[in-house]
């Protein structure tokens, strides 16, 4: 039984978080995990005994010093930063989206995100206090561009997030449409975060469209993680824009928030970009066979995939979820996420064993 004490402190916890339910992470002890579309390969092994020599020479009796900026340097060159842009760092980009909110937090101030879309943009917003304003997407997954149109207009939000490609989703959305929802989004004065997550897989990103037309582009922000590049033990997040935007978000950044162990696991990283390169290769060829073989189950109906997951429509998502989860295999039960995703399983694209492994356990759970 709760203490009386503790009770009386829990009247000083606001009273929407103690209504609000914690972001879940599944137990996959045990498992063949495809939950939460990590990178399946780990690092070769030459590489992890020379990774692992370099960070026991890691001065971590000190704070992170100089090679946040090394890596900071580092990122710029491997996204070919443009002129005009500066870079910021975040512990994971989920530390950026809180960053977003904090930084703009001003009376009136609200977000704007297509729904379904990745949970943390509602709930930074709600734990700023912040209004969230959801758009729903097309049934076939689609951005709704009068709706998203019409919702700049009434809410003029200072943040409206478009996940390029989408999660859960996994498409991208028409440039056209995006084009002309940030031209509506300059008009209110509000900017726009294209979240690129799952760049590593996408056949195109929106940093060309900001080269191509920068004045256009001026109050976009482009986030990204090196978590599906391959580390997301390591959380590491970057985003970029006009560099008098970053620097005014990047004052709410904590001190130190970059631990020197993973700044230099992502250095690391950087400097062996060919072979997190050919593991996100071999990924995509992977997600092409595994929409091939999800096409020709019965019963089951895939989306298209531009990340390193697949959305797939099955008769009963909670049944089949529960069945792949007894053969030992986790995925993502999202049906019950929104109205759009009923009988809907998320799917990451595992190694070709895991894979095989999934696609019979989906197979016999059908």
């Amino acid at each position: 039984m709760s203490s009386p004490n503790a009770l009386s402190a829990l009247a000083r916890i606001r009273q929407d978080v103690q209504g609000m339910h914690a972001y879940a992470v599944q137990d996959a002890a045990g498992m063949v995990k495809l939950d939460a579309m990590e990178n399946p390969y780990p690092l070769p092994e030459a590489l992890q005994a020379a990774l692992g020599e370099r960070l026991g020479r890691v001065a971590i009796h000190r704070y992170p010093g100089p090679r946040v900026q090394d890596l900071r340097d580092a990122l710029a060159r491997y996204v070919d930063l443009p002129a005009g842009c500066s870079l910021m760092l975040g512990n994971g980009s989920d530390e950026l989206i809180s960053l977003l909110a904090l930084a703009c937090d001003v009376p009136g101030a609200s977000v704007l995100a297509p729904v379904p879309g990745f949970v943390m943009y509602a709930m930074s917003a709600q734990l700023q206090g912040l209004p969230f304003h959801g758009v729903p997407l097309t049934a076939d997954f689609e951005l709704d561009e009068a709706a998203m149109r019409s919702a700049i207009e009434a809410h003029r939000p200072a943040i409206t997030y478009l996940a390029y490609p989408n999660n859960p989703t996994a498409n991208l959305w028409d440039a056209g449409v995006i084009r002309r929802l940030i031209a509506d989004v300059a008009r209110v004065g509000g900017i726009v975060v294209m979240d690129e997550a799952y760049s590593p897989f996408s056949s195109h990103s929106w940093l060309s469209e900001m080269r191509a037309d920068p004045a256009a582009n001026a109050h976009v922000l482009l986030m990204r993680t090196l978590s599906k590049f391959g580390l997301a033990g390591v959380r590491l997040g970057y985003m970029l824009g006009a560099s008098e935007l970053v620097a005014e978000i990047d004052k709410v950044r904590p001190p130190y928030n970059i631990s020197a162990l993973n700044a230099e696991c992502a250095l690391f990283a950087l400097e062996h970009a060919d072979v997190f390169a050919r593991q996100a290769q071999d990924i995509c060829q992977q997600r092409g066979e595994l929409m091939a073989a999800l096409q020709a189950m019965p019963g089951v109906h895939p989306f298209p995939s531009q990340a390193n997951m697949l959305l797939v429509r099955v008769p009963d998502a909670d049944a089949a979820f529960q069945r792949m989860k007894q053969a030992g295999v986790l995925v993502k039960n999202v049906s019950k996420m929104h109205p759009l995703l009923a009988a809907c399983l998320r799917l990451t694209v595992g190694t070709p064993t895991e894979n095989a492994q999934m696609l019979a356990a989906l197979r016999n759970a059908l």
